[in-house]
């Protein structure tokens, strides 16, 4: 008996010192921030967002995602509830500071971050993709709109034995999200940009407007040397003149059923660049079952349509039976092999902002906070 309350309490004591440790990492983790923060804020109210954070992390949880009260209880302790509701109410009403410190924040930490990604000669890629935040409960905060749910495509697929599920597409209230990741071959990624918007309200924003501007600011802030990753979805001439008119480099998975030109001036689809053509190099990947694939690499000089004075070039990734080609269109200098091996491993990269998107939705719990107000949920 008494060795088992013996072991017990050691049991906690590490817990204990493993808690510490970890507010310790994190508290030098977002330092910057919180001076920064400080600035403007009460230091009270600045304590209130680190023990804040502490909470989320703590109790993070898709399906229990906590609300204020509960936040205000795991923030000082049951009894005071209330209280801590209020500290957190105070945090978030603050006239004092927005959303735009983080946004600085994040900025700024990524600018000395691709600095010394470009120090040890790896290329800084910023990782692009679109997601939605679903509310469906909600109906009257600020700035919902309508938003295709995934939740609902993925409860309508046919399972043997049930109903048939209704056909179409479910729309529900949320809110749209666009985000940029920075990573690099063989390194971590870490945020660079958040931006949520609404078709409806006070949010209401057109998205060529967002677009333009989030461009633009990257543009402007950092080097040339970075290169965006871009997915089908952004394929298409607003992006492309964007791209072409700030001097960005890019690398964009093209549908194969879009149109370029070849050095001999004929115009056809994508897919029938790789016609007849054997692929210029292969190499032996692992997959997660330890298996090795084999996958081929072909590569040629394009031209689009309506920039015939930009060269580009058109990579066809071939990773093997069963499986569709990439067809990836980058403005890189692509002469030897290796190049255009590290064009399509770099856009093979652009799988972590998939993972940033399910991480904040199931670990963060992101689509759970219930506020009223825009500018307090941003």
């Amino acid at each position: 008996m008494l060795y088992k309350l013996y072991q017990t309490s050691t049991e906690k004591g590490k817990n204990q010192g493993l808690a510490v440790r970890f507010a310790a990492q994190l508290q030098n983790y977002i330092c910057d921030f919180l001076v920064d923060l400080d600035r403007h804020l009460d230091k009270r109210l600045v304590r209130t967002f680190f023990d804040l954070l502490c909470c989320l992390i703590r109790f993070r949880d898709r399906q229990n995602g906590l609300v204020l009260s509960e936040l205000g209880a795991h923030l000082l302790s049951p009894p005071k509830a209330a209280a801590g509701t209020k500290r957190i109410s105070n945090l978030f009403r603050s006239k004092k500071w927005s959303h735009k410190i983080i946004d600085t924040y994040l900025l700024t930490r990524s600018k000395k971050r691709i600095e010394e990604l470009i120090s040890k000669g790896i290329r800084p890629l910023l990782l692009w993709d679109e997601s939605v935040i679903e509310k469906p409960e909600s109906w009257y905060s600020e700035g919902l709109c309508a938003v295709r749910s995934s939740k609902a495509k993925r409860l309508k697929r046919i399972k043997p034995g049930y109903y048939m599920p209704p056909g179409g597409t479910i729309h529900v209230p949320g809110f749209h999200w666009m985000g940029v990741v920075l990573s690099g071959l063989h390194v971590e990624a870490s945020i660079l940009a958040m931006r949520w918007w609404s078709t409806r309200g006070k949010a209401r924003v057109h998205y060529s407007t967002l677009r333009d501007n989030l461009i633009f600011n990257l543009a402007k802030a950092l080097p040339k040397e970075v290169c965006h990753v871009l997915d089908r979805g952004f394929a298409g001439r607003p992006w492309l003149r964007k791209m072409f008119e700030y001097e960005q480099n890019f690398i964009l998975r093209w549908p194969k059923g879009f149109h370029l030109i070849d050095l001999q001036g004929e115009e056809k689809k994508s897919w029938k660049f790789s016609i007849g053509r054997r692929s210029m190099d292969t190499t032996r990947i692992s997959q997660q079952n330890r298996s090795q694939r084999k996958i081929g690499v072909y590569y040629t000089q394009v031209f689009h349509p309506d920039w015939p004075d930009q060269p580009l070039h058109l990579i066809i990734s071939r990773p093997g039976k069963r499986r569709r080609p990439w067809y990836l269109l980058t403005n890189l200098p692509i002469i030897t092999h290796q190049d255009a091996w590290e064009v399509v491993f770099s856009y093979a990269k652009r799988w972590k902002i998939e993972q940033v998107f399910r991480f904040a939705k199931t670990e963060m719990a992101m689509e759970s906070p219930r506020l009223w107000v825009w500018e307090n949920r941003l």
